[in-house]
């Protein structure tokens, strides 16, 4: 399935992407909002979370005689449903989105119904009551979870007190006693014609997606907020014991380049080095050696920072010759990446790209969100182009300057006591 985009910026300022995808049974609907953890500060950390969960607890839409049109939490999810549509959304540390999956022919109900969601929430206090609750124990969960747990660590080794390194789900403290007044001021700082990127995906026409979406979001107030200034490197080793924990996990990485600079290398590297069992980072720790269970690599960019990120669960005594191990296979890289090794890579961010396209709206958040960060949209085969492009010695350049900057390195679960300073050593030794 090929998806043929159409970008355009509404009168007011919103943007709107429609993929053409006449072949696709069913069309997906979303909202993108340049609006994540990392606008919050401190004492308003999680806050965009909530908001996330109560935008769906009821909607007032301004009606005539000054009367709002009023649908309680039960009427928005059962009015999706109706059209058998799914409805979700998801907060991250540089967006929220807001999402609905359907028949291609809703796909104008589906655009105003989001609109309702995002646009006119009601935000009724008493539901935010009984949703603190829920989001309490989801805090308690995740606060339970090791993996969960090593990453928040891994923020904060790799970024300080930036507000990039806050959690997502906030702290405690504030999830108690955020108020229905805190959630209207969040969203009227963020929620801003500029910041916000609508997109549809399926077998529709985008002449017609256009007109719903002039008149569904006319009413988006105009702006933009200020963009997130990229933060500095920190390098720290932070490790957390948790209670009951048999197993050892780790994240351990290197800054990259935000989204804004639009860099392909960064994912490339990452590709070659771990994506797959015969990748040099499965291939050596796992099949060979034994050391963990499971390990990927990643590149994780985002709006203002990046993270090249290798995590890994394993047996708690293995955590050390694991970070040499690690280590060495990137100093490896850094003198010279196999031929194979870049060929294989390549050919699997090929089929990656492939299947985004099969996934509407994976396809609409990359896109939605590049659109944000750099203020445009490279055709599709530009950006998978450019993928193809990268070439050896630029692989090499990259793993070479990892190597320049001090690991961030977090490890939850079982640790022994003096595994920080083991960890430390594991870093900085030569294999």
């Amino acid at each position: 399935m090929t998806i043929e985009p159409h970008a355009t910026v509404l009168p007011g300022g919103v943007r709107l992407l429609v993929g053409r995808a006449p072949h696709a049974g069913t069309c997906s609907v979303a909202v993108f909002v340049r609006w994540g953890s990392a606008h919050e500060s401190p004492r308003t950390n999680g806050i965009g979370h909530v908001l996330e969960h109560m935008a769906f607890k009821g909607t007032a839409v301004p009606g005539g005689f000054g009367r709002p049109l009023v649908r309680d939490a039960r009427q928005v999810n059962l009015d999706a449903e109706r059209l058998g549509a799914e409805v979700n959304a998801h907060t991250d540390k540089d967006h929220t989105a807001f999402y609905m999956r359907g028949l291609p022919e809703h796909a104008g109900r589906m655009l105003r119904m989001l609109a309702e969601i995002v646009l006119h929430p009601s935000l009724p206090a008493d539901e935010l009551e009984r949703e603190r609750q829920v989001l309490l124990q989801e805090f308690a969960e995740d606060e339970d979870d090791p993996v969960a747990t090593a990453f928040k660590l891994f923020d904060k080794a790799s970024f300080g007190m930036h507000p990039a390194a806050q959690p997502v789900m906030g702290t405690r403290r504030n999830l108690e006693r955020f108020t229905r007044d805190d959630l209207v001021a969040h969203r009227a700082a963020g929620y801003l014609a500029t910041q916000v990127v609508v997109g549809v995906v399926g077998a529709v026409r985008p002449d017609e997606m256009q007109r719903e979406a002039e008149q569904a979001f006319a009413a988006t107030p105009p702006g933009a907020a200020a963009p997130v200034p990229e933060p500095a490197w920190r390098g720290e080793v932070l490790t957390r014991a948790l209670p009951g924990s048999s197993q050892s996990h780790l994240a351990l990485g290197f800054p990259v380049p935000s989204r804004r600079a639009d860099d392909p290398v960064a994912t490339v590297a990452a590709a070659l080095l771990g994506e797959g069992m015969s990748s040099p980072l499965l291939d050596r720790v796992r099949e060979q050696r034994g050391l963990a269970y499971y390990t990927a690599c990643s590149a994780d960019v985002l709006d203002m920072c990046g993270q090249f990120v290798i995590e890994a669960s394993m047996a708690p005594d293995d955590a050390v010759p694991l970070v040499r191990e690690v280590m060495a296979l990137v100093r490896e890289q850094a003198d010279k990446p196999a031929p194979q090794e870049l060929e294989r890579a390549r050919r699997q961010l090929a089929v990656r790209a492939l299947r985004a396209q099969e996934r509407g709206l994976r396809w609409l958040e990359d896109l939605a969100l590049e659109w944000l960060a750099t203020g445009r949209l490279r055709p599709e085969a530009e950006r998978t182009g450019r993928l193809q492009a990268v070439s050896a010695a630029e692989v090499r350049d990259f793993f070479a300057g990892l190597v320049r900057y001090t690991p961030a390195l977090a490890l939850t679960g079982s640790v022994a006591r003096g595994m920080r300073e083991r960890l430390r050593e594991a870093l900085a030794a030569p294999r």
